[in-house]
């Protein structure tokens, strides 16, 4: 907590916002308690030492000042709890974004596919499709993953990869 500094978003830091964040290395444990429940309407967390309530309250008074995240971000972190909490040990890959006007192939058994990104959407053979799982089953007539039968994502698995692999 320096001296004045640009906030995230550009904008010039706000002085009160400077101020009261200033305060924060000095603040007792029960005032940051205290300043938390102000912050949040909820009990802190009863694992939140001094360091984690700071670091918290820090947070929520610049987003209050100078906005939080937007809610495409707020989607995406959604997401990855949730994948968080249905697989605790498993691997958290991020959704990846496709610029529409993309282009992706794919080789299937001899042929090339070519299918284009659009704003909602992805066209095949004057088509639009709603999913690339939709066009992986026009391609093979077995169920795929679209986005990894595009190769946007990765097998869990070698062996799911091949099997998938050998059924088309």
């Amino acid at each position: 907590m320096t001296g004045s500094r640009p906030a995230a978003n550009g904008q010039a830091a706000d002085p009160e916002v400077e101020a009261k964040l200033e305060r924060l290395p000095k603040m007792p444990i029960v005032d940051l308690r205290y300043r938390y429940r102000e912050l949040f309407r909820t009990e802190p967390p009863k694992a939140f030492g001094p360091d984690l309530l700071r670091r918290s309250i820090a947070h929520r008074i610049q987003e209050r000042a100078y906005g939080g995240l937007s809610r495409e971000h707020q989607r995406l972190l959604d997401q990855l709890v949730k994948a968080a909490q249905a697989k605790p040990n498993g691997r958290l890959e991020l959704p990846r974004r496709i610029k529409p006007g993309s282009e992706l192939v794919r080789m299937w058994n001899g042929r090339t596919y070519r299918v284009v990104v659009m704003d909602k959407g992805f066209a095949w053979k004057g088509r639009t499709f709603s999913s690339l799982s939709e066009i992986a089953f026009e391609i093979t007539g077995t169920k795929w993953n679209g986005p990894r039968f595009f190769g946007l994502r990765s097998s869990s698995s070698k062996s799911e990869g091949e099997s998938k692999a050998n059924a088309g």
